[in-house]
């Protein structure tokens, strides 16, 4: 059974009690789940419809058409008109549909009102407003929201995989197989990141899902990534071997495996660690950075980058669009500095014994 030992309670103990940082992560980690649940406060399916004594479910089952409500066309149902139909026709049927009745993709000129740019509009429910194609700007903000913390923690996860095999690897052989893994990863960090990530990203074939998109981008990026944890995981595992209890693991017969896994990665955890928060923000900046200048995720898929870049583009016309986008970019990467501020204070090792 997995054991947390008492050297990593107290850190984070530590953490706990780091009130800013701490409450940070509680905040990221409710917005992330808050937004993986989206479809339930941000969407234009409803919730629940009852039609004819009868509930339906459309937010997370099969897809209904009009015909199936009463309505005269065969596609997806509209379910803000099913709801003012039954309104009007003062029946016993109803619509519950989410807070924002809107999904990322869709274009609201539904309203006599719609002329490209919307400001924020409590009547319409188009809290933020809307952007130059009538799509509503909180609902891209969320969706933007998942997809780029999404990337960041698949970013992270690939990144350090890589990082740990290859440092680890380095930093316990030594000799040759160090000195060629060193030259190796010392050209690779040398390649031009932004430029190459950009020519990949334009050559990459269109028509795929946004699910493929952003795997592929997230693949490229983490191909030009790794080699800065690598160094840290390589110094930081060539410090610890030299450490008289992995003498005594050779002694009674540990390979090098379990030595790396069961005796080096744990000791060289606390570099990890203190640099995932800042890795999660370089890849929230990265993807934002990437889809402004048009090489990152193609539209019309939700980004904070996009928006950025309508927004500024039409700074005068529909100021709200950058207002809203960098208060949610700055307040996200705000909480992840606090957090790897408290991260790093907790897991100093000036504060506990870095072994026992």
């Amino acid at each position: 059974m997995f054991q947390i030992n008492p050297l990593t309670r107290k850190k984070l103990a530590r953490f706990r009690s780091i009130q800013r940082g701490y409450w940070s992560f509680l905040i990221l980690i409710f917005l992330y789940l808050l937004s993986l649940a989206g479809e339930l406060f941000v969407n234009n399916r409803a919730l629940v419809v009852s039609y004819n004594d009868e509930l339906f479910f459309p937010t997370y089952g099969e897809q209904m058409s009009g015909k199936d409500f009463g309505m005269d066309y065969e596609y997806e149902a509209d379910y803000r008109e099913l709801k003012n139909r039954f309104a009007r026709e003062d029946s016993k049927n109803w619509v519950l549909l989410p807070i924002v009745p809107y999904g990322p993709y869709e274009m609201d000129y539904d309203s006599e009102d719609s002329t490209g740019f919307s400001p924020p509009s409590f009547r319409r429910s188009h809290f933020c407003g809307t952007d130059k194609t009538e799509r509503d700007v909180l609902a891209r903000l969320l969706y933007g929201f998942r997809i780029a913390m999404t990337f960041a923690i698949g970013y992270l996860v690939l990144t350090y995989l890589i990082a740990i095999a290859a440092g680890s690897l380095m930093g316990y052989l030594g000799g040759k197989s160090d000195m060629l893994g060193l030259r190796f990863v010392e050209i690779w960090a040398n390649v031009p990141f932004l430029y190459m990530v950009i020519i990949l990203v334009s050559v990459m074939p269109g028509g795929w899902g946004v699910g493929w998109q952003v795997s592929s981008l997230l693949i490229i990026m983490v191909m030009f990534s790794w080699t800065g944890m690598t160094y840290y995981i390589r110094a930081s595992v060539y410090r610890e071997k030299s450490r008289d209890y992995i003498a005594a693991a050779k002694v009674i017969g540990a390979g090098p495996m379990r030595i790396i896994f069961k005796h080096l990665l744990p000791n060289v955890i606390s570099t990890l660690v203190t640099f995932a928060p800042f890795t999660i923000a370089a890849a929230i900046s990265s993807i934002t950075a990437l889809d402004f200048l048009g090489y990152g995720l193609p539209p019309p898929t939700p980004s904070w980058g996009e928006l950025l870049k309508q927004g500024v583009s039409n700074l005068r016309t529909a100021p709200w669009i950058v207002i809203s986008t960098v208060t949610a970019l700055v307040f996200t990467l705000t909480l992840v500095t606090f957090i790897g501020e408290a991260v790093r204070e907790a897991f100093d090792p000036k504060k506990f014994s870095t072994y026992e």
